[in-house]
């Protein structure tokens, strides 16, 4: 996998100099079995160095495959490679992101992908899942948009919010039909707090990083802070348009113009779609953007093009 200095859009025309794995934001899903065997060869194209964590692994008698620059490896310099060897464990919702500089390289610079580590043995709730999707939560300072090596500082203000690097009305809908169990995977993969409601619906908040609740908790909003993921069961019993979004009122702006950022809608199959005033009545649906035909798939690493940006030479 390749660190590529590449230029994202997050929404409209406001872009974005990133450090992008794979050239991607959020970078390749990496969809393993607990237990396997992994082994990543980084080549760093940029012209700063990086490393990698593997957030959430144990990496038991395994501390140099730990990513963390200076304590357990030398970081990775411009033009050079590095191969991570490790043991997919434990199971559940793990990410991976660079620690070098991590206020700005990962704040600001989208240097994050998930990591999805199946049980050998799943429990009952999971077997019920009939979706499985990705969100990755995260905010932009774009004073540095332009400026590579800086930025992720104290007073930093964040204008911009994300879900996978795109903010509403560029976020996709999550469609689902009457009878689905769905599991959202949510992390905070920036540096802010984000908090997460869903509208119409009492969800079950069913692991935290990876780990099950020895009791699933009830709501409608959970608080996802920096690092945190949080798996969250809906059962679909109540057709209709209904939205999710960050609870953090300026968190749903884009720059200072409101109805944007961490935005978007689960759709249920029958319901018109076709009304002059729905955001989404008149444009192209993409699949993929949370990941969810990917995690059909057979175990494996999974690019995604809706994210690539453009090379930046």
């Amino acid at each position: 996998m390749n660190i590529e200095d590449t230029r994202i859009t997050l929404v409209e025309k406001q872009t974005f100099h990133t450090f992008a794995f794979g050239g991607q934001v959020p970078g390749p899903l990496f969809h393993i079995r607990e237990g396997d065997q992994v082994e990543a060869v980084i080549n760093n194209l940029t012209t700063l160095p990086h490393t990698i964590h593997w957030h959430g692994l144990l990496q038991r008698g395994n501390w140099e495959m730990d990513g963390v620059p200076d304590m357990t490896q030398l970081g990775i310099q411009p033009g050079d490679t590095f191969t991570y060897k490790f043991v997919a464990e434990p199971a559940g919702t793990m990410w991976y992101h660079c620690h070098v500089n991590v206020n700005e390289h990962v704040a600001t610079r989208g240097m994050w992908g998930p990591l999805i580590i199946e049980p050998k043995n799943p429990r009952p709730i999971e077997r019920e899942v009939t979706g499985d999707y990705i969100l990755m939560f995260s905010e932009w300072a774009t004073a540095w948009a332009d400026k590579p090596g800086q930025g992720g500082i104290p007073g930093d203000v964040f204008d911009y919010f994300t879900i996978n690097g795109k903010s509403f009305p560029e976020t996709q809908p999550i469609r689902v039909k009457e009878g689905d169990v769905i599991r959202l995977r949510l992390f905070g993969a920036g540096g802010g707090f984000h908090s997460i409601h869903i509208h119409g619906h009492v969800f079950q908040i069913t692991f935290k990083d990876g780990h099950p609740l020895p009791a699933p908790i009830n709501a409608d909003t959970v608080l996802v802070g920096p690092g945190e993921r949080y798996d969250i069961i809906r059962r679909c019993d109540n057709p209709g348009r209904w939205m999710i979004h960050d609870h953090i009122d300026h968190h749903t702006m884009n720059g200072h113009t409101p109805h944007g950022g961490v935005m978007t809608v689960i759709e249920y199959e029958g319901i018109p779609r076709d009304q002059s005033y729905y955001h989404w009545a008149h444009k192209e649906f993409v699949p993929d953007f949370y990941y969810e035909e990917s995690l059909r798939k057979p175990l494996g690493i999974y690019p995604n093009p809706r994210f690539k940006g453009e090379p930046i030479a």
